[in-house]
């Protein structure tokens, strides 16, 4: 059984940062160790978890930044991948989508799905705006719902980003 530690003093600031007491934690192994023992309950919380402590810390949008885009192939072969602040290297396809909601002023803000949590709470990682962009120049049009999208293929799925104007 685990133990429950309550509140712990973790941020990870919208930017992708992670904060211990309010201070930056800058080593990389570290960043990738707490990443590792992340999880998100039914609730939406986020938990640092080890086999024998849990506990909870804040999150002020994602929990990961994509800051970098990778791809091979062309046409339905195409495939595309996106890389971490943690280094995380993630295959867009059926289990790991985009999605794109948008901000109070219109913004597109863009997530893909790093690994399920519970409850259908996913972890997510935001997508960086340089990354963003990469994806719409590669971006091809297609009807979806009766509605002509924007998106990019990978692994034989389309990920719509954005309506077609």
């Amino acid at each position: 059984m685990q133990a429950q530690c309550g509140n712990l003093p973790f941020l990870i600031r919208k930017d992708g940062t992670w904060l211990y007491r309010g201070s930056p934690i800058r080593r990389k192994e570290m960043l990738c160790l707490f990443s590792s023992l992340l999880t998100r309950d039914a609730a939406g919380d986020y938990w640092l978890e080890t086999p024998t402590e849990r506990g909870r810390i804040e999150v002020e949008d994602a929990p990961w930044l994509a800051v970098e885009l990778g791809w091979c192939g062309a046409g339905p072969d195409q495939c595309l991948t996106l890389r971490t602040n943690v280094d995380q290297v993630i295959t867009l396809d059926a289990e790991h989508p985009i999605r794109v909601t948008h901000s109070a002023v219109g913004n597109p803000m863009p997530y893909v799905l790093v690994r399920p949590g519970q409850g259908g709470k996913p972890l997510e990682a935001r997508i960086s705006r340089p990354v963003y962009y990469e994806l719409a120049a590669l971006s091809e049009p297609r009807c979806v719902g009766g509605r002509r999208m924007l998106g990019v293929r990978s692994r034989g799925c389309f990920f719509a980003l954005g309506e077609d104007q």
